[in-house]
């Protein structure tokens, strides 16, 4: 006869341990202290073998039943109940050491491993340190998507939504890293793609007609200030790499014979090599600055210390006391300056252009076929550049190469 919720509140302790029986092997055995423990015999390879479900009132009848299915379906199935459970705590045990810090802090030793620059990985450990007091602690195979989310709101409530964004990429990619490595189940950051504000584009305040640049040219030209800061702002307009890419660049990265500076993938936005013609202009201010600085590792090294490359406010503080605020120029703006000044000019080839300011083609084979197809027009390119600059910083006619149009657009 199946057992009653009644029968097993009114069991009464004995002198001897007895057993209540339910239906199919289940049974409740009641202790001469009161204990009441759910309990199932079963036969697995010949041996017979009991499996505890808990004590009532914590574990009720109905949840002991389904207990009690659970291990009879698991040893249809072949398996051990006693030894699945075992394995289950096990892995809970696991399971709980493997926080989703602990994961962090290991892809993170990956990620610097396969060459991810200084500054990149500086801003995954900025974000990781706000996402740690959340999160930090938790088992990474038991965060709901719901925690994540209050990662990120935390964020969102500064109003800074791209921290936000990268917050939720970086929080993505240690989750498949721990799904690659067996210690998670999926992606949870994945959901909460389109759950945060998206950022507004960011355009960064440049000057894009010949006046304004023949004016900053000449700016430059005048500008006062730290010897180092001078060289560098001589040279930004006529290479415009990214700022980050030129404070940190290096004398052995030049090839003088061939003039060409060649830039490590690590150092890249994109992580690709990238190569940057020098024209005569930009061999004499490196020719000027080598007494300087050719002595440490870094072209343009910090005003306290050689061992390390200026700081990145270097350029902007020093646009800011050449009058120029930060609505209207900004050291990225050059890159912007190029491009626009450039496309004008209607001589060079649009692909050209985009390969010299390092915005790559996603697709590999593509992108190696445009770096060498373009190369002898760039080269051309940044020396009619330089010249064009000089000539506005000179007020005189500026000059046109006369090799034709190189590029017609379609239609």
């Amino acid at each position: 006869m199946p057992l009653t919720a009644i029968a097993i509140k009114n069991a009464r302790p004995r002198d001897k341990a007895y057993k209540l029986h339910d239906e199919r092997a289940l049974y409740l055995l009641v202790t001469p202290q009161g204990g009441k423990y759910w309990r199932m015999n079963y036969r697995y390879l010949g041996k017979v073998k009991t499996l505890s479900f808990g004590v009532w009132p914590e574990v009720s009848l109905a949840d002991a039943r389904d207990r009690r299915d659970k291990a009879r379906e698991q040893i249809k199935e072949g398996f051990d109940p006693n030894a699945q459970k075992k394995l289950a705590r096990v892995r809970a045990e696991i399971d709980a050491a493997i926080t989703f810090k602990s994961v962090a802090e290991e892809w993170l030793v990956k990620i610097e491993r396969e060459g991810r620059a200084p500054v990149t990985l500086d801003k995954v450990r900025w974000l990781l340190d706000m996402a740690y007091p959340l999160i930090g602690e938790r088992p990474l195979n038991k965060i709901e998507v719901q925690e994540v989310l209050a990662v990120l709101r935390v964020l969102e409530a500064t109003g800074r939504y791209e921290s936000a964004r990268r917050m939720r990429s970086v929080i993505s990619r240690i989750f498949r890293y721990g799904v690659a490595t067996g210690r998670a189940q999926r992606d949870v950051a994945a959901d909460l793609r389109g759950a945060i504000i998206v950022p507004k584009t960011k355009h960064y305040a440049a000057l894009t007609t010949p006046k304004d640049a023949a004016e900053i040219m000449r700016a430059i030209e005048l500008c006062s200030g730290h010897a180092i800061t001078r060289f560098a702002l001589r040279m930004t307009p006529h290479v415009f790499v990214r700022p980050g890419e030129l404070r940190r660049a290096e004398w052995s990265e030049f090839d003088f014979d061939r003039a060409i500076w060649s830039i490590p993938a690590e150092k890249m936005k994109m992580r690709w090599p990238h190569k940057v013609p020098l024209s005569r202009q930009v061999l004499q201010i490196l020719e000027e600055l080598h007494p300087l600085t050719g002595h440490g590792p870094y072209v343009f090294p910090a005003f306290h210390t050689w061992k390390r490359p200026m700081s990145e406010n270097t350029i902007t503080i020093a646009l800011r006391r050449m009058g120029y605020a930060k609505e209207q120029m900004t050291a990225h703006g050059f890159r912007a300056m190029a491009a626009t000044l450039l496309n004008e000019m209607g001589i060079w080839n649009p692909d050209a252009i985009e390969r010299q300011l390092a915005h790559m083609e996603n697709n590999g084979v593509r992108r190696a076929y445009a770096r060498g197809e373009y190369w002898d027009e760039r080269v051309k390119m940044m020396q009619h550049w330089s010249d064009y600059l000089d000539n506005l910083r000179d007020g005189g006619k500026i000059l046109k190469p006369d090799f034709g149009r190189r590029f017609q657009r379609a239609g």
